[in-house]
C-alpha cells in the first residue's frame, strides 16, 4: 500500500507519542543516584565544550522535580564562576510563546504554574545566546529530539540558533538511531549524552 505524505506524517505523530510515553516511562525507572551521576557525566562534558566554544551566554533549564531530568545546576554554578550570563525558559502564559530569561540567581527561579521553574516576567530577555541547552526525551544522531509535545523549543529555536549553537542533552540509553521527525521540528546541531559527544549528522 502506498502511503502518501499526509499519512505518513500522521503515522509519525503517532509514533511519537508512543516513543514520548515509552521513553519517559523507561527514564522513571532509573534510580536517583544513577540520574545523579549521569547528570555530573553531562555537566563535565558541556563544562568542556562551551569553553571551547568561547560562550559568553548560554541558555540552560532547570529540572522537572520528579521526572529524571538531566540536572544541570551545577553547570550553572560553574558558568557563573567565569562571569558567563546564564538565562533559563519562559513561557508567556497568555500566548504560549517561549524566550529565554536571563537570571542573576537560579534561586529566583519560580514556579509559575506551568510545573516548572523559571525566571519572574520581570527579568531581562535574552535577545541573542551564544548556547542554548536543549532538554530530549529521545535524540538521534541527526539532531532529531522528542520532546514533552507541547513544541516550546520547535517553535523558539529557530529564532536563536543560528548563530546560537544549540545542543540537545540526554541520557545515552535516550539515544536511538532514528526519531521519527516532522517538517516543523527544530533540530540541535550536537548532542551531548554521559557517555558520548556527536556533532550532529545532516539529514
Amino acid at each position: 500500500m502506498q502511503i502518501d505524505d499526509e499519512m505518513e506524517v500522521v503515522l509519525r505523530q503517532r509514533a511519537k507519542v508512543v516513543l514520548r510515553q515509552r521513553a519517559r516511562a523507561l527514564r522513571n525507572t532509573i534510580p536517583p543516584g544513577a540520574i545523579a551521576e549521569r547528570s555530573r557525566r553531562i555537566v563535565a562534558t558541556l563544562g568542556e565544550r562551551l569553553q571551547a566554544l568561547g560562550a559568553r551566554s548560554v541558555a540552560l533549564f532547570d529540572p522537572i522535580e520528579g521526572r529524571n531530568e538531566v540536572d544541570l545546576r551545577a553547570l550553572d554554578v560553574s558558568l557563573r564562576a567565569r562571569d558567563v550570563r546564564v538565562a533559563y525558559p519562559s513561557i508567556d502564559p497568555e500566548t504560549r510563546v517561549m524566550t529565554f530569561r536571563f537570571v542573576a540567581d537560579p534561586a529566583a527561579l519560580v514556579d509559575l504554574g506551568l510545573g516548572f521553574r523559571e525566571p519572574p516576567r520581570g527579568e531581562h530577555e535574552a535577545s541573542s545566546l551564544d548556547v542554548i541547552v536543549v532538554p530530549a526525551l529521545q535524540l538521534d544522531p541527526r539532531g532529531h529530539r522528542i520532546g514533552y509535545g507541547a513544541g516550546y523549543y520547535d517553535r523558539t529555536l529557530p529564532k536563536f540558533a543560528p548563530p546560537a549553537v544549540a545542543i540537545g542533552v540526554c541520557f545515552d540509553f535516550q539515544l536511538v538511531a532514528d526519531v521519527p521527525a516532522l517538517d516543523h521540528d527544530a533540530r540541535v546541531g550536537e548532542v551531548v549524552t554521559d557517555a558520548k559527544h556527536l556533532v550532529a549528522t545532516m539529514p
